[in-house]
């Protein structure tokens, strides 16, 4: 068996997970803990690793996500794009804490194609992490898509990434589907319902209407026993990303000889395949979980070495 060489950490705000991780980053044991958004980052991160430390001494970690945020363990300001792999190995801060090195990976910054400022915040390790499973993502452009909370849309050319687009679609719905009258009680999302597509119809056909004019027809349908109640929320999603990718797809000049990488869970990837193929979009789907441990294990051998 490899002995530990390193730790390698994914801390969003809701979430921690560890890697102890031997020299070529396989993975020896799995923690878990609190997000950055829980105070004290220093001591829950001792605590977490506390039995891996009695075993084997303290190793070096490489950290990234939210814990660089100013929620987090110590801001790391943003690096402007475009931005290669070693420039953002290089932008890690490095520090001591208690007998261990550190890093902590930098978020990207850029000016979006609607010219407003736009970040990002450990998806940036996630896009590595892809370059890192699939060389030929490193060739010509690519556009990434990471459906969450913010959805992330990102132009890489050769293996740098160049801009990207943030779409507040995941908490957009979350919003209207808790706090709005548009589908409490709406039922489950479902990429295979009926009323999903007929969401993603419904706004394709009327683009040019803008989504505030489209999203009281979630209400309306039901109130006069068109929809039933229990489709609401797989309909309103059909609204927010059919106007999510229909914008995504004129902000990058998206043809059907393009094709767009997934980075999420399997239910996000059968939403967004959907709404892609209704422009002739192809879709890679690449695992979140396992592209941000080789981004983090990617990083760790500039940092560290």
């Amino acid at each position: 068996m490899s002995e530990p060489a390193f730790i390698a950490g994914d801390w969003g705000t809701s979430r921690l997970r560890l890697y102890l991780c031997d020299p070529s980053g396989h993975v020896l044991a799995r923690a878990e803990g609190e997000g950055a958004a829980v105070p004290d980052c220093a001591g829950r991160f001792a605590a977490a690793v506390a039995p891996w430390d009695k075993a084997h001494g303290k190793l070096p970690a490489l950290l990234g996500g939210m814990v660089g945020s100013t929620i987090g363990w110590h801001e790391v300001p943003y690096l402007s794009c475009p931005a290669r792999p070693e420039a953002i190995a290089a932008a890690a801060l490095r520090f001591e804490d208690d007998d261990r090195a550190i890093a902590i990976v930098p978020g990207l910054k850029c000016v979006s194609r609607t010219g407003a400022p736009d970040v990002m915040r450990g998806e940036e390790v996630q896009i590595l992490g892809a370059l890192r499973l699939y060389p030929e993502l490193a060739k010509g452009r690519r556009i990434i898509c990471m459906p969450g909370t913010h959805a992330k849309w990102v132009a890489v050319e050769d293996g740098a990434v160049m801009e990207f687009q943030t779409a507040l679609s995941g908490e957009l719905f979350d919003l209207l589907r808790k706090h709005s009258v548009l589908a409490r009680d709406g039922g489950e999302v479902r990429a295979d319902s009926h009323a999903f597509t007929q969401g993603l119809d419904f706004f394709r056909r009327n683009a040019q209407a803008d989504l505030l004019y489209l999203l009281f027809s979630t209400r309306s349908r039901v109130v006069t026993g068109e929809m039933p109640k229990a489709d609401g929320a797989s309909y309103l999603s059909g609204l927010v990303l059919g106007a999510d990718v229909d914008t995504a797809a004129s902000l990058f000049d998206l043809s059907p000889e393009d094709a767009v990488h997934l980075i999420c869970t399997p239910a996000l990837a059968a939403l967004y395949g959907k709404a892609l193929a209704q422009y002739g979009l192809k879709i890679n789907v690449l695992d979140g979980d396992a592209c941000a441990l080789a981004g983090l294990v990617r990083i760790h051998t500039e940092v560290f070495s």
